[in-house]
């Protein structure tokens, strides 16, 4: 079945049911969004309140659990003061070897008196650039945060309206942040999803800095720092990304292993200790790799299914896939259930050009393993005239596409 999210409308689509069907050949059903089903065997059981697991290639969700369920991300946030940190770096309005100056408030509220994790950076001097990203990533340094939020927007309340809009920019749909440093605040939240999604946006947008995560240790001044990250210390291929901890918000970790050429992210939140944090991450991702199958929808060129059109020469425009429509699922549970969507803003508006992304295709198993493909026109759709727009907002009106 494939569902139009927004209309909360169903429409059949034969072309996707005869695909999941083949990919389901000799196995249950389809069953629409909503059913339940037992644990299998094989079925990944978390013990982290919140948490997500991403194939890094494709977005592809392998296992989630209250992905996206606000919550305090504590250090894992600085993630965001990275990625608003390497924009600036990459529009060049910033050179790694400038120079940031450790406040009066930098030092108190995340330095040396503070009691948190520090670069134990003096008072009134300098820091560079180069040297506070490692010190933000390995040692989590929040004097290092709030100094370079200071430098960059004057003032930490600043900064968070930047990373807020980069926040927005990315696609992040659960997230407020109001501080650099993660330092609990009631109103700064993250969810899961979007600590994956963000990982993944670094990881591929910012390549050149993304090696210091998997960074082990930092040498400064007369410090020796080692990375908080427990999964850099185990024989999974892990090189990133960030943990945090803070009383309100417990353990937790965004990580990154890759393994024989495909890259996983996982997050893990709210979980008791650091050694339960460690397990749990270890756990999912082995998980993950051990379960990891992909499987073809479509080929190149097929037809996947059609979106309506308001006001133009044809009612609907079909859709296409970029290239073959291959989706990443676990192995298991057997005898997977799945749910395809075409999600589209409803009615889409002429006119429509070919080869235009419109929609994307969201593919969702029972236990919660999702992918979703940009889906384009596979025609163009010219903008009609006054009357057949003035018949199309009439049916719209009286209808609503109840049976389109």
């Amino acid at each position: 079945m494939i569902s139009i999210i927004g209309t909360r409308r169903a429409l059949t689509t034969k072309t996707l049911l005869a695909a999941l069907l083949v990919l389901l050949a000799g196995l249950l059903p389809l069953v629409s969004g909503g059913s339940v089903v037992a644990q299998q065997p094989g079925e990944f059981v978390g013990r982290s309140p919140r948490a997500v697991l991403m194939d890094a290639d494709t977005g592809a969700i392998l296992y989630q659990k209250d992905a996206d369920e606000p919550a305090p991300p504590a250090s894992m946030s600085k993630l965001m003061t990275l990625a608003v940190l390497f924009k600036t770096i990459k529009s060049g309005q910033l050179k790694p070897s400038d120079e940031f100056l450790i406040s009066v408030n930098a030092w108190r509220k995340g330095g040396a008196p503070s009691g948190t994790s520090a670069m134990m950076i003096p008072v009134n001097t300098r820091a560079r650039l180069d040297e506070l990203i490692q010190g933000i990533i390995v040692q989590s340094g929040n004097d290092a945060c709030i100094a370079v939020a200071e430098g960059i927007a004057g003032s930490e309340a600043n900064f968070a309206k930047l990373m807020d809009e980069e926040a927005q920019r990315i696609g992040l749909k659960h997230s407020s942040f109001r501080n650099p440093t993660g330092l609990y605040q009631p109103e700064h939240l993250m969810s899961a999803r979007d600590l994956a999604t963000l990982a993944r946006y670094i990881i591929k947008e910012y390549p050149e800095h993304y090696g210091v995560f998997g960074q082990k240790e930092f040498r400064y001044r007369r410090h020796k720092f080692i990375n908080r990250n427990p999964l850099l210390f185990l024989n999974l291929g892990a090189d990133g990304l960030k943990t945090g901890y803070v009383k309100e918000a417990g353990y937790g970790l965004v990580g990154s292993v890759v393994q024989d050429g495909r890259r996983l992210i996982l997050v893990v939140m709210g979980l008791h200790t650091a050694q339960e944090r460690k397990t749990e991450a270890q756990r999912l991702v082995e998980w993950g790799f051990k379960n990891l199958t992909q499987s073809k929808l479509f080929d190149a060129g097929e037809i996947i299914g059609q979106a309506r059109v308001w006001g133009g020469t044809r009612m609907y425009v079909p859709l296409v896939a970029d290239g073959e429509t291959t989706i990443v699922l676990p192995k298991l549970p057997a005898n997977p259930r799945l749910k395809g969507e075409i999600i589209y803003k409803y009615p889409l508006k002429a006119p429509i050009e070919k080869g235009e992304v419109v929609a994307s295709l969201r593919v969702t198993s029972a236990s919660n393993a999702q992918n979703e493909v940009p889906l384009m026109a596979a025609e163009t759709v010219a903008r009609a005239g006054v009357m057949r727009r003035g018949l199309d907002t009439l049916l719209h009106m009286a209808l609503r596409w109840a049976k389109l």
